[in-house]
């Protein structure tokens, strides 16, 4: 008996060694979701309500997945929609006394900023004071911060007020001097997604859409930044133009900030404010434990929201719109019969034509059921608009970059490369255009031209939807269409979309369309756990992805991944040719 509990125990100890590893990992992955889960938040009398460096303002609950091999998180991601509805709270909640900005630099969208800005606009009408302080901030974290009654500024800080710009790069010359060709199949002379791949310059249409389009965000954004610092436009301008926000000294004198002032006397004022003493401690609570001390809604009947955020692909993925993903998540919507109404959120520049109308069909199916309002975000552009097309209602914001109502096809082969390296290849075909394409001698004549009516053909199919949606002629949507991009603003004159309005908005409407009095609202899809995230990113080439775009940066890997990821080489595409960011 002794020798059984001796070989027993000498398993055990092999099966630990051996699986030793795995065992810690997931013992600590527990300990980790335990430690990290939220716990119901108390707010207490005489609070300030402080958004601060470590709140990054999000669009859709897939962009709040926590670092699997992380076991804290100083980053705090809120939802935009449930950012806007804690200011609106806070604006009747007796324990909420004012609201601090306490931030340098910001995540957040172009349109989330503006949001805010709106709600804390509204806030101030109950009495409550905005105050903001700030080092050396940044132009997204000054305009929001710009709201506030006082803006008070570190002595040696600054402010990063300079306006917008924007850079294109362009591979024309690039792909030529190492011998690699790029067959570029386009309709409409604005769609620039691949314009620099097909030339060395700027195209004077797409300059024009351009510069178009960043005096339409910018004349809003300074607009407001110069009314809330009651300050005349002519006079903004200079302030801008001679970058007069980088020296603090400047600043105050040209009314950008109201007083340098170090932190701990902001703090001061803060507590002569809310009437406590210089040694006792400040009621601060950040916006994310205010947000989750709110009682969960109960009520049964629900207003869902569909996210969709990122570049449409097809097939199965989750770093993206992936077409067969979302329409199960739109079947189940439709069969859930506590859902009454749905508020499509759009956050896309576009991507696989074929996948986005995968996408659009089955939004139509559900807008026969019940009723689907859209919402856009940041971009909601070329597939991203042509997914909205199943809407019974369309909001934008005004800074939203919509519209590209055009598609493209792009066939990237080195066969000059190859020739220089001593390599070439031959072919045996049995029909005409048997080997359709090749990596190193490009496409077949036959390929360009049915690829070339598909190009035509998706356009036309992209244009009736619109027609049918905008209730427009084809001719009408034609002239605004060609791979145009439009701001909100124009979007709404020219037609594209039907109100100028927030997310809340789009719920409000929805929940009275559906007839809904007492209602909950509920994201789609749902967040991932950290056991989720830690399956779907074993795949190799998911690791891959985010260590590659955390040495590189975002932005640079969209580039990088245009040239190599073969989901971008699916078919026609429907993109929008750039994205737009505030610095």
């Amino acid at each position: 008996m002794k020798d059984f509990f001796k070989n027993v125990l000498a398993n055990i100890v092999a099966i630990l060694l051996i699986g030793g590893v795995f065992t810690i990992f997931f013992i600590m992955m527990i300990v980790s979701s335990v430690i990290s889960g939220e716990k119901t938040s108390h707010v207490k009398s005489n609070s300030i309500l402080t958004l601060d460096y470590k709140t990054n303002i999000i669009d859709s609950p897939s962009e709040d997945q926590e670092d699997i091999f992380a076991f804290s998180n100083k980053e705090k991601k809120v939802l935009i929609y449930d950012l806007l509805d804690a200011i609106k709270r806070a604006k009747t909640d007796e324990k909420i006394k004012g609201i601090s900005i306490e931030t340098d630099f910001i995540g957040a969208g172009f349109t989330h900023l503006d949001d805010v800005r709106a709600a804390l606009e509204d806030f101030k009408k109950s009495g409550k004071f905005v105050y903001a302080y700030g080092n050396t901030v940044s132009q997204p974290a000054y305009y929001l911060g710009s709201v506030a009654d006082s803006y008070y500024l570190n002595p040696s800080g600054g402010i990063d007020l300079k306006g917008l710009s924007t850079e294109v790069m362009y591979f024309k010359n690039f792909a030529e001097k190492y011998g690699i060709g790029i067959q570029i199949i386009r309709h409409g002379k604005y769609k620039s997604a691949v314009e620099p791949y097909m030339r060395e310059d700027m195209s004077p249409e797409n300059k024009e859409q351009l510069s178009t389009l960043l005096n339409d965000l910018w004349e809003g954004t300074a607009s407001k930044i110069a009314k809330s610092r009651k300050i005349d436009a002519g006079s903004f301008k200079t302030t801008v133009d001679s970058l007069y926000g980088v020296i603090p000294e400047l600043s105050v004198q040209n009314k950008l900030a109201d007083k340098l002032i170090q932190k701990s006397e902001y703090d001061n004022i803060l507590k002569t404010k809310v009437n406590v003493k210089e040694d006792k401690d400040l009621n601060k609570i950040s916006f994310r434990k205010y947000i989750n001390s709110f009682k969960k809604d109960k009520n049964t009947e629900e207003v869902a929201v569909l996210y969709a955020s990122g570049a449409i692909y097809g097939g199965e993925g989750y770093d993206g719109v992936y077409a067969e993903n979302f329409v199960k998540e739109i079947k189940k919507l439709a069969e859930n019969d506590d859902v009454k109404a749905v508020v499509f959120r759009i956050n896309s520049p576009g991507g696989s034509a074929n996948a986005s109308d995968e996408i659009l069909f089955e939004m139509q199916q559900l807008k026969k059921k019940k009723p689907v309002v859209v919402s856009f975000g940041d971009y909601a552009a070329s597939g991203g608009y042509y997914i909205a097309m199943g809407a019974d209602k369309i909001y934008s914001e005004p800074n939203t970059i919509t519209g590209s109502i055009g598609v493209f096809g792009m066939i990237p082969y080195a066969k000059e490369l190859a020739n220089r390296n001593g390599i070439t290849a031959h072919q045996v075909n049995t029909n005409a255009n048997s080997s359709f394409f090749s990596a190193i001698n490009g496409p077949s004549s036959g390929t360009v031209n049915i690829l070339t009516k598909s190009v035509e053909g998706t356009y036309k199919r992209f244009v009736h939807f619109v027609t049918q949606n905008r209730k427009k002629t084809f001719e009408q949507i034609d002239e605004v269409g060609g791979g145009r991009v439009w701001s909100g603003t124009r979007a709404k004159t020219i037609g594209l979309v039907d109100e100028l309005g927030t997310i809340n908005d789009a719920v409000a409407f929805a929940a009275q369309k559906a007839n809904l009095k007492n209602y909950s609202v509920a994201p789609y899809p749902k967040k991932m756990s950290k056991f989720e995230q830690l399956f779907k990113d074993i795949e190799e080439d998911e690791i891959s992805t985010r260590f590659i775009k955390k040495k590189i940066g975002e932005e640079n890997y969209r580039v990088f991944e245009q040239l190599t990821n073969p989901k971008f080489q699916q078919g026609v595409m429907m993109r929008m040719p750039f994205q737009v960011t505030i610095k």
